[in-house]
Parts: structure tokens; sequence; C-alpha cells
């Protein structure tokens, strides 16, 4: 079945073992959340898995293969995009040149429509798409920087915080756009502060504290969220 696995994943800097033996799948058509407290673990996670943080344990394996000792831009070519906290878009470059910073990540068996993709689902991003990309609003910023994920037409899109520090009415669009990328098929790893809405969504919700996974929720566990992530993490 290919899926991306998680499989016993330890991860450390220097003293501080930031993530412990953690285990996880996503396979594609699938959004599988990772929500906690800061410092449990979660954005180390999506760093292991691209290679970009030092695991001291474990495997992380794509369709099968271990990604272990790979490179961030390996894994890319792989088919993984991670969409970072902060989203990191270039301000001084256009709307459409950030995007098309994307297909340096595409293989070349891609179809080449990601960047179609990413304008049909962030439409402001058309409207837009000559403008400086620093002058535009956070919640501008962050369809950005998701739609430059997308234009590499991964098959794994990883998201770190993607509502953080956005609008109600834009956090609305980014969890509309996480539904519909779940439908054309791609496999959704998220790692969110809004835990009630990300179970909401997620097919799975992984509750991190310390490093480990205690607690995994569903769908119809979103109107109890608080309540129950509060008893697993006394």
């Amino acid at each position: 079945m290919t899926a991306l696995a998680v499989e016993n994943l330890s991860v450390r800097y220097g003293a501080v073992e930031a993530v412990r033996k953690l285990s996880l799948e996503v396979k594609p058509g699938e959004i599988v959340g990772l929500i906690g407290p800061n410092g449990a673990g979660k954005s180390s996670t999506l760093h292991a898995i691209m290679g970009a943080a030092p695991v001291t344990g474990g495997d992380v394996r794509l369709d099968g293969r271990s990604l272990i000792g790979r490179r961030p831009e390996d894994v890319a070519r792989r088919g993984v995009a991670l969409v970072p906290e902060g989203r990191r878009i270039f301000g001084e470059l256009t709307v459409d040149e950030n995007l098309r910073l994307g297909l340096a990540a595409r293989r070349a068996r891609r179809n080449g429509h990601g960047l179609d993709r990413a304008y049909d689902l962030f439409p402001v991003l058309g409207e837009f798409r000559s403008r400086q990309a620093g002058v535009l609003s956070g919640g501008q910023q962050q369809q950005l920087a998701i739609g430059r994920a997308l234009v590499s037409e991964p098959d794994y899109l990883l998201l770190d915080e993607p509502s953080l520090g956005l609008a109600p009415k834009i956090v609305d669009v980014v969890f509309e756009a996480l539904a519909k990328i779940r439908h054309a098929g791609l496999a959704v790893l998220l790692v969110e502060q809004r835990a009630q809405r990300t179970v909401a969504l997620a097919d799975r919700s992984h509750v991190l504290a310390n490093g480990e996974l205690r607690l995994t929720l569903g769908p119809q566990d979103a109107g109890d969220t608080d309540r129950l992530v509060a008893a697993y993490l006394a």
C-alpha cells in the first residue's frame, strides 16, 4: 500500500529528546492531524520526514523505501512537500514568481498542471499574480505558501501551523482548501493549533506531548476534543 509511514521515530537535539518512538501513517486521500502543546514534537516530526532534523532512531518510509539520510531536496523530488511555519515566501518576488519556484521540486513524470491547481484553489493569487508577495496580507501569503507547495505536484503534503495568526474567514479558506486537496487524492499531514477543527477535518488526529503519542481521535470526537485532550495530558 502506498503510504508515508513513521516507524518508532526518535529525534534528539543535544540533550533534548524532541520525539520519542513515534509511529503514524498517512495514505493517499487522507488527512492526519498532529495536535498538542508547544514543544510536543509536532514540527520536529515534519522536519524529520523532510530530512532536516537529527533522527536518532526508527525510520521514515515512503512507499516502503526509507527516507533516512536523504537530503530535503531529494525527499521533495520523491513527492513530499512541506509548507513551513512562517510561510517563508520571497517578498521581493511576485506571486507568480513565488509559485514558479515550486517547479524546481517537480519530478519529471508530473503533468505540469500544478501551477493551474494553485490558481484554481486560491483565486486571490490569480488576482494578484503580478504583485510583489511582500505586500500581501498574512492570509494571502499563507495561501501563496500552500500554493507554491502544490506547484511541485506532490503526493504528500506536510503543513506546519497553516492557520497561525490568520483571521477566522481566512482560516475557513485554508481548511476548505485542505478538504479539496484530500478529495483530489493527496495525503496531508497537518500540524495545527486549532485542535477541534483539526479533529473534525482529519481522518484521525494524534495528540502528542513530550514527543510521545498520547491519544488518537477521530472526527466523531470533534465536539469533545478539548475535554479528551486535557484528560490525557493531565
